[in-house]
């Protein structure tokens, strides 16, 4: 049968129901419990034989004459009802029958027993029409396979994949154990702007948008950075913000171009006080969550058990790419890097290419939580360089599972070093490179009033979340991921 004629039938039910006095979406509901506490009190209530009212989702329907036997589920679990037509009359369990089907939402009122298989049940002796589905579930509840569906339609993919729903219970509990975490380490939450006159925070490709009002153009913010670091300035000496980013760039199973970012700016601290802060952050979410810190990621066990490894940029690089990055020219760079198959412009700058290199060759080989330490100038604008050795930078990149997991640095506080950069960027961004970061004056402005020697942290919740969820694609862990528009 056709899904209109389907429909058709299923519409023919609603005026069953209005013609009997029925609303078939009523606003209210005489819920008692959840279907989760009667099973988990189940010998009280079984005792006592209190009446009880629950609701959910019908997800079978077995008729065996006299009898019924329908399982529904509410969101907390599921549970058996049976009906009986001399317990309801032969009016009300005709009335069930011709017009309750898969999908509705019901409530039923009735006692506890368990039947000869021993199967928790509850005996209905009264029911109602919570809400009335149209459509007909995919299949009949035995799977909801087809990948690009599910996203498309992630509420069918949260009914029929319980495993589904669990990554996203736990999606929420990583987001809370880190808001958690923070507070008590005294960071404040704070919210900053999604539209930005300047884009900036990160080397990336924005989306543009008008504001007709003020007639301006405006850009959907790719990083929180730079008004998370006005905070400091203003006295706040450690702001945290998690919230959606956007960057126009391409989708694959590590990227999506909204994302949900997570930033957090701690004021006279540098990186190696991060390192520390990020250890234990890790091992508090974790141990909260799953009870233990290892975890599997793709059939390989991750080992987060602290303190993890630190690993130079150039070493890593020496070792899987046998080049000395210390020692050679952006030329000679340049030259190895197309015999290792990769195509760029003769001015792309060193630390751009060693970057392309690096993630190809080096970044897939780390498997347990690493911290990728001193990475080249060029490579981040807004860090500040080492003292000792100002051609590297003080900063990190945590590395598990061979996925970047977040980026962090000494901040750069010093206005006149930071203009110099922005204006280096400025001069890339002219010659081609869209992703370069753009000059902000107002940023600058603050930045000349002062801001403290600080630290700053960045990681996207998606992909954190892919890894400790051991999904593949950032699909299955974002509800509603972007899709490409479906052809007619």
């Amino acid at each position: 049968m056709s899904v209109s004629n389907i429909r058709k039938i299923k519409c023919d039910k609603i005026d069953s129901f209005e013609k009997n006095g029925i609303n078939p979406y009523p606003a209210k509901t005489s819920r008692t419990h959840s279907i989760k506490d009667v099973l988990d009190s189940f010998p009280k209530f079984f005792k006592t034989k209190k009446k009880i009212v629950l609701v959910g989702r019908i997800k079978s329907i077995r008729g065996h004459g006299a009898l019924t036997f329908i399982h529904f589920w509410d969101g907390s679990g599921q549970i058996q009802a049976f009906l009986r037509k001399d317990k309801l009359g032969v009016k009300k369990y005709k009335f069930f029958s011709d017009n309750f089907d898969l999908g509705d939402f019901i409530e039923v009122k009735g006692i506890l027993f368990k039947t000869k298989k021993g199967e928790k049940t509850i005996e209905v002796n009264d029911f109602k029409i919570l809400s009335k589905s149209l459509l007909p579930l995919p299949e009949k509840w035995h799977g909801f396979k087809d990948i690009e569906e599910r996203y498309r339609k992630r509420y069918l993919d949260l009914i029929f994949n319980p495993e589904v729903r669990e990554k996203f219970k736990i999606r929420s509990e990583i987001i809370n154990k880190i808001r958690h975490f923070l507070n008590e380490e005294g960071f404040l939450e704070v919210e900053t702007p999604i539209f930005q006159s300047i884009y900036g925070g990160a080397k990336a490709k924005p989306f543009k948008t008008h504001l007709n009002s003020l007639n301006i153009n405006l850009y959907l913010r790719i990083a929180t950075e730079l008004y998370l670091k006005r905070l400091l300035i203003g006295g706040f000496e450690k702001v945290y913000e998690i919230g959606k980013c956007f960057r126009n760039e391409g989708i694959d199973k590590f990227h999506n171009p909204e994302y949900t970012h997570f930033e957090f700016y701690w004021a006279y601290a540098d990186y190696n006080d991060l390192m520390k802060l990020i250890e234990e952050m890790f091992k508090y979410v974790l141990k909260s969550i799953f009870g233990k810190y290892k975890i599997d990621y793709e059939g390989k066990d991750i080992d987060f058990k602290t303190p993890w490894k630190k690993i130079e940029f150039s070493n890593l690089f020496k070792k899987y790419v046998k080049i000395d990055l210390d020692k050679v020219t952006q030329k000679e760079l340049l030259i190895k890097a197309k015999k290792l198959g990769f195509s760029f412009k003769k001015d792309t700058p060193k630390a751009e290419i060693a970057d392309e290199v690096y993630k190809k060759f080096c970044r897939p080989k780390i498997l347990n939580p690493t911290f990728i330490i001193h990475h080249p100038v060029g490579f981040q604008p807004l860090a500040k360089s080492l003292e000792k050795d100002p051609k590297k930078l003080a900063n990190f990149q945590l590395v598990a599972g061979g996925l970047e997991l977040a980026n962090a640095f000494s901040e750069l506080n010093d206005p006149l070093e930071q203009r110099k950069r922005f204006q280096e960027q400025e001069k890339l961004h002219k010659e081609g490179f869209e992703e370069a970061q753009r000059m902000d004056e107002d940023f600058l402005e603050a930045l000349e009033y002062g801001m403290p020697p600080a630290a700053g942290f960045g990681m996207g919740i998606d992909r954190l979340t892919l890894l400790l969820t051991n999904s593949h694609n950032l699909r299955e862990v974002i509800l509603f991921p972007t899709m490409r528009k479906r052809k007619k």
